[in-house]
């Protein structure tokens, strides 16, 4: 059994298009690499810090992502042998250890964009923006616009006369 503490910078695919980690950023992993009959089992955490715009209101969003991670590294004679145990029909991904390296950067990568939130918000109640003026409604509480549908433009009208009279 091995511990360890991994520090790397961010690449440009470490997360999506409304939030990422971003590019040069520290992405910090603690693991364990653990022999075991088929091959080597890496077990850990990763954290960062993610970086996107609010879903309803476009203010900046920053989010704190500690996800945990595992994968068998597979042997390479012990790799045929866990495919056919599992069969072709099922879609099982084997990760085979090649020239005793693991490369951490696509595990930890993909640990941190599936921990990502899908529709990032500054706060749970955020009212995001007015769909007529665009302004800010968490700025103003009581902002409304009196909008009449132009299918009832007519009745309005009829309404606005007896208003008048």
């Amino acid at each position: 059994m091995r511990e360890g503490h991994l520090v790397l910078q961010a690449t440009p695919d470490f997360g999506t298009v409304v939030i990422a980690v971003p590019e040069g950023k520290e992405v910090q992993a603690d693991y364990r690499l653990e022999s075991v009959v088929e091959g080597v089992l890496l077990t850990g955490s990763v954290s960062a810090r993610a970086v996107g715009e609010c879903g309803r209101c476009l203010d900046e969003v920053a989010v704190d992502i500690n996800n945990d991670f595992y994968e068998l590294f597979f042997y390479p004679e012990r790799a045929k042998a866990a495919l056919e145990e599992v069969g072709e029909d099922d879609e099982v991904e084997i990760v085979v250890l090649e020239d005793d390296r693991i490369d951490l950067e696509p595990l930890l990568r993909d640990s941190v964009v599936f921990a990502l939130p899908f529709q990032p918000l500054c706060s749970p109640d955020c009212p995001g923006l007015c769909s007529e003026c665009g302004i800010h409604l968490a700025d103003e509480e009581d902002h409304f616009h009196d909008v009449v549908d132009p299918r009832w433009s007519t009745l309005q009208s009829i309404f606005n006369e007896t208003k008048e009279s």
